[in-house]
């Protein structure tokens, strides 16, 4: 057991291991990502993300590993209007008119139920939590299911949601990398690549206008790899906190695509992002200022706002479909340069 919330919920903890040494922890509350140990080119093992100490400092707040809904990201204007009919969302920020990450009581800060699976080569935890019709203002009943996989180099995150009523879903995982392993450390020395050829435009608010800006001469463009130091000062708003698009957005695809690939030149680990989503949020912490840029988010997700903007791929989900998206994050070890 992890902790007790302070209604009284347990809160459970499950550790999931394989053959290279990945130890990866994850908790029935908020389905969080609680930790994850890779090996550099040393083979020293250590958690490569930003974690709660505790499970106090879990329930009071912050996204360090939980699955983010019931709609990741934001939404302008305070709700969203579906079959001709206005759903206003109860957690909306009163001088923006900005709903983010499904509210201050988002399937984030709620006690899943969980099972051990496993299949042929992996090990796994499924957590199961069901939403109210109404909940944080969404329609629909909503019973998500979340399936962490561990096979011999990557962690699968598996999502799937249905409903009893039209709604909007959009999930995300918000855990935070550096690779270094040292959260006292900055990851601007991290190697980024992206199959991303464009960006959403945002306003002041970091709400998509619905325009796509074209990567190509600015500081966005990580199509070739290089260090994240070589453009983050030049972003006007402190860092990245933007969704970038992926070059395979326009139609659906079985397989989740390679997105995303960090390398951390010092330690030599590496990790690839696949995913089914057309988008992911890269968040530099820019909130965080000791040290400067401490880790980065990868937010496979579909597109901010996509309930008030029709030329976003759709977020709706309906009674008798499923909602099933995956993201894998794929282990590796880079050589020393040079060699």
């Amino acid at each position: 057991m992890w902790g007790t919330t302070k209604s009284g919920e347990h809160v459970d903890l499950f550790a999931l291991t394989n053959q290279k040494g990945v130890r990866v922890k994850i908790a029935t509350f908020g389905a969080t990502l609680v930790s994850l140990e890779t090996s550099d080119r040393e083979g020293i093992s250590k958690n490569i993300t930003l974690s709660y100490p505790d499970f106090a400092a879990a329930e009071k707040g912050g996204l360090n590993g939980n699955i983010v809904g019931r709609f990741a990201n934001r939404i302008d204007t305070g709700g969203f209007t579906l079959d001709e009919t206005r759903f206003d969302l109860e957690t909306v920020n009163p001088k923006t008119k900005v709903h983010i990450h499904g509210g201050k009581s988002g399937i984030q800060s709620q006690v899943w139920k969980a099972e051990l699976t496993d299949g042929e080569g992996w090990r796994g935890v499924k957590l199961t939590h069901t939403c109210p019709d109404g909940h944080e203002g969404f329609p629909g009943e909503v019973a998500f299911t979340v399936e962490y996989r561990l096979d011999k180099n990557s962690l699968t995150i598996d999502y799937q949601a249905t409903t009893t009523k039209p709604t909007h879903l959009n999930l995300t995982n918000h855990a935070y990398f550096n690779l270094s392993g040292d959260p006292k450390t900055t990851i601007t020395d991290h190697i980024l690549e992206l199959k991303s050829d464009q960006i959403l435009a945002i306003d002041d608010r970091k709400v998509p206008t619905g325009e796509f800006i074209n990567v190509a001469g600015t500081p966005f463009d990580f199509r070739k790899p290089h260090a994240i130091s070589d453009t983050i000062e030049q972003i006007e708003i402190g860092g990245f906190d933007h969704c970038f698009v992926s070059t395979k957005q326009q139609g659906m695809f079985v397989e989740p695509t390679l997105l995303v690939r960090i390398t951390d030149p010092k330690t030599g680990r590496v990790m690839e992002v696949l995913t089914t989503q057309p988008g992911v949020q890269i968040y530099t912490a820019n909130h965080m200022k000791d040290p400067k840029w401490p880790a980065i988010c990868f937010e496979t997700q579909h597109f901010p706002d996509s309930p008030n903007k029709p030329n976003f791929p759709s977020t709706i989900l309906r009674p008798g479909e499923k909602l099933h998206e995956v993201t894998i994050f794929r282990f590796g070890i880079a050589p020393k340069s040079g060699k």
